[in-house]
């Protein structure tokens, strides 16, 4: 009598919570996005925790491997930490120092470019008769005279508005920066808590796992797990391969063709390829300006080249450095990451593809699994 009630009870209990689901939709939003808002420093840990640890794998595979020594085991895990984040940090901080000044120089140029043009806008405005300007701004009355009140009201307005921008983009950017320290710090200080105690999670983990779920739901969840893992794990080294290919190819072309800044552009488009296929064109853009400070033509040149380059990349390179080291096909490289960025823009773009090559593999062994050969009997 029991066993008939399970499945009618089950059912109802979907539907009733189906219904709240509807019901109270507005209000389950705001709570789950109020929940992901205050869990984000922790999620960006975790995201910050699992680069990191690409990294730090391996230089606890290449710190004195197979000594014994107690200290060198013990200090093994700070030191490799260490040197990950460390080299994180330099990898960054070069790139930055790489782009940073020769942008500044080309803002420099730029300035320097329109510094003339407005002083000849202003000679044309003194050359105005009062009668122009009046209609131009209504500060001059009819004979010419200056309309003091006029002139005041609108010097007043300008300040105070101006003041009140100000004040609120201060506030603003001070609000935003705050809010953007405060949770970097949190993020790094949880990333390293992850790192420093990873073994002693994946067991917890595990035990949980394996107490409150079914032995074959417990093999399956931790199969998938794994195979998710060395998915995102190779997407990340497939991708960081990729990005230093176009960058070193988005060179020497510039190189051969004797565009400006072939360094620096380089540089910009390798670290922005980090974004798949999308993430060229956001490099492309900054680089076109800086090279329109020097040739607009050869900026105009220098997007059909990166249009070309690009192409090329998207469609042979990325779908074959990418997808051979997550051993997923191009094809299905090219509609993940069509799909995710519809979906969910960039961030759907990075989770895509991995996504795609773990539900690949599992359908993959699912289907050889069950199309292998019966064993025979005797």
């Amino acid at each position: 009598m029991k066993q008939e009630w399970k499945g009618p009870l089950r059912f109802g209990a979907v539907l009733f919570a189906l219904y709240l689901a509807v019901h109270y939709w507005e209000w389950l939003s705001g709570l789950a996005l109020l929940a992901v808002k205050a869990g984000f420093p922790l999620v960006l840990g975790a995201v910050i925790a699992y680069a990191v640890n690409i990294l730090m794998s391996m230089y606890e595979g290449w710190y004195f491997p197979k000594s014994q020594n107690q200290a060198v085991i013990r200090s093994r895990r700070p030191v490799c930490l260490v040197l990950a984040y460390a080299s994180l940090i330099g990898i960054v901080v070069l790139i930055v120092r790489m782009i940073l000044p020769e942008l500044i120089q080309s803002v420099t140029l730029l300035l320097e470019e329109l510094t003339p043009l407005l002083r000849q806008l202003s000679i044309k405005l003194n050359d105005l008769s009062p009668d122009q300007l009046a209609a131009l701004s209504g500060m001059f009355a009819a004979d010419g005279t200056v309309n003091w009140q006029e002139l005041a009201t609108k010097v007043v307005n300008f300040v105070l508005a101006g003041l009140g921008g100000v004040m609120g983009s201060l506030v603003s950017l001070i609000s935003a920066t705050v809010s953007a320290a405060f949770t970097a710090i949190v993020s790094v200080i949880f990333s390293i808590y992850l790192l420093t105690e990873k073994e002693n999670l994946s067991r917890q983990g595990a035990l949980l796992m394996k107490t409150y779920l079914k032995p074959s739901w417990y093999s399956r969840l931790l199969y998938f797990l794994e195979t998710l893992h060395n998915c995102f794990r190779r997407f990340v080294v497939g991708q960081c391969t990729e990005a230093v290919i176009l960058g070193l190819l988005c060179m020497g072309g510039m190189l051969l063709f004797q565009f400006p800044y072939a360094s620096m552009v380089g540089t910009l488009i390798g670290f922005t390829a980090l974004i798949p296929v999308a993430g060229a064109y956001i490099g492309a853009g900054v680089g076109a300006f800086m090279i329109f400070t020097v040739s607009p033509l050869k900026a105009l040149l220098f997007l059909v080249f990166i249009s070309v380059l690009q192409q090329l990349e998207g469609n042979l390179i990325y779908p074959k450095v990418v997808g051979s080291s997550i051993g997923l096909p191009g094809i299905w490289v090219l509609a993940a990451v069509t799909i995710g960025g519809g979906v969910l823009g960039i961030g759907g773009m990075l989770l895509a593809v991995p996504l795609a090559a773990t539900f690949y593999q599992v359908l993959r062994d699912d289907v050889a699994k069950r199309n292998r050969p019966a064993p025979r009997t005797k």
